[in-house]
């Protein structure tokens, strides 16, 4: 008999938008191919998400259509940040999740057009929510440049604690960089 998933009992399970005061969590949907993207392909980005070169709209399009939006599947879980009026300022993902330790790693892009409007606090309390009482997870975590000042602020606001340095860990233009671990247990 195969297991089933706390959150989803029902065969027909989808996942509902996670709600904030001023914004939701919801699944990427093909209408966001644009601002994927735009995200995917901005190489001030690469050196935070590992990546080394663009990615086409054909691939993009394609990881829409074919994410099943169940992190137990997929082992992660890529969700639009977007205001109540639709307005998309962002994204937020729960990847290297891991059911049997109870814990998956969090990222967080918001367009900086919509930055230091308070949008990457709520997400990331939406997330800690789901992460926490339907996942059931006991940690989350991340990995921030110990240059990025602002997202480590943010994380540790967000009760994040840094328990470790990783020395030269991400290449940059100018040379090597270090990278705070941070975790959130609950």
């Amino acid at each position: 008999m195969q297991a089933q998933h706390l959150c989803c009992l029902p065969k027909e399970c989808k996942m509902q938008p996670l709600e904030g005061k001023y914004l939701r969590l919801r699944p990427v949907e093909i209408e966001d191919l644009e601002h994927l993207y735009r995200y995917e392909n901005d190489a001030e980005m690469w050196v935070v998400s590992n990546h080394l070169n663009p990615i086409s709209r054909f691939y993009l399009e394609q990881y829409i259509l074919h994410a099943e939006n169940d992190i137990y599947k997929d082992k992660q879980l890529r969700l639009i940040i977007e205001t109540h009026d639709k307005t998309c300022v962002g994204i937020i993902d729960l990847f290297d999740f891991d059911p049997h330790h109870k814990r998956a790693a969090v990222g967080i892009i918001i367009d900086p057009k919509h930055r230091r409007k308070a949008y990457g606090a709520e997400a990331i309390d939406v997330i800690k929510a789901y992460a926490r009482d339907v996942l059931q997870l006991k940690q989350l975590f991340c990995g921030i440049g110990s240059d990025n000042k602002g997202s480590i602020r943010l994380f540790r606001q967000k009760g994040f604690e840094i328990t470790g340095t990783r020395k030269a860990w991400r290449l940059h233009k100018d040379g090597w960089h270090d990278e705070h671990f941070l975790q959130l247990l609950f």
